[in-house]
């Protein structure tokens, strides 16, 4: 088969573990771009650890098999440790980072992991993509053929394109099967009904309360042009999003005010 992106070293990252069924299906749509693909991944799951990184214990990389190495770390770490270390000497020129089991829209991209590999992969100059699968909404188990079946074309869509430094690719495939995709659509990001979130109080063994943090499973009603709403409506959003979050409307408002 003919590479999509014949000389391409490609990084492979996520915060679902080395062991994730996501992570497999990013190999095997890696695979149909280059022949030059490396992976390190935490070793344990790491969701929810957004742009952490381990400054107070010792990293401990475990080397798996031939380009696929093990990082007892956040995603952020395995990024640092793969450009810094393990291609120090030869950099990926891309990576992507997934495909994470689950959506990461609207306020997912300061908690998410998958996000955070994306972002530190672009603070290192490395063109960085996060690809993440939706299920719940339609589906009771993870339609993992969707991302499979149209990841490929896309990325190699997106890298033709190009985009600036200081931009990450943010995808997002719908809980639908691979030939019930309702075409591809360039999001913004949305905004989730926070009344999702819900906090479970429980008594352990002892008596002593413990609780955990969750969202519901129930759709807001996000505006046209979401990354949400175009999820929703069945087709793959494609978000860019930007390291600099400053609002710049806000700031003039300020230099105004303070005089």
């Amino acid at each position: 088969m003919t590479k999509l992106l014949p000389g391409c070293r490609i990084l492979l990252t996520n915060d679902d573990g080395i062991h994730a069924p996501g992570l497999k299906v990013l190999e095997a749509i890696a695979s149909q771009l280059s022949d030059d693909v490396w992976v390190v991944a935490p070793e344990t799951e790491q969701s929810g650890a957004s742009h952490s990184l381990t400054l107070h214990l010792p990293l401990r990389l475990r080397q798996v098999e031939e380009r696929r190495y093990a990082v007892l770390g956040t995603p952020t770490d395995c990024v640092m440790m793969a450009v810094k270390h393990i291609l120090k000497d030869h950099k990926p020129d891309l990576i992507l980072s997934g495909v994470n089991r689950g959506q990461n829209m609207a306020e997912d991209v300061t908690y998410s992991g998958t996000i955070a590999a994306a972002m530190e992969g672009t603070i290192l100059g490395v063109p960085s993509i996060a690809l993440s699968q939706a299920w719940g909404i339609n589906n009771r188990t993870v339609p993992w053929g969707t991302a499979e079946a149209h990841g490929a074309p896309l990325v190699k869509k997106l890298v033709d394109a190009g985009w600036p430094a200081h931009v990450l690719v943010n995808i997002n495939f719908p809980d639908v099967h691979p030939d019930g995709v309702a075409g591809i659509k360039v999001t913004r990001q949305g905004q989730r009904d926070q009344s999702a979130l819900h906090i479970l109080e429980r008594q352990d063994g002892r008596g002593v309360p413990y609780f955990w943090l969750g969202f519901r499973r129930v759709e807001s009603k996000p505006g046209e042009g979401t990354d949400l709403n175009t999820v929703y409506q069945g087709a793959i959003s494609v978000t860019p999003l930007h390291l600099d979050l400053t609002e710049r409307s806000v700031a003039a408002h300020f230099e105004q005010a303070i005089g």
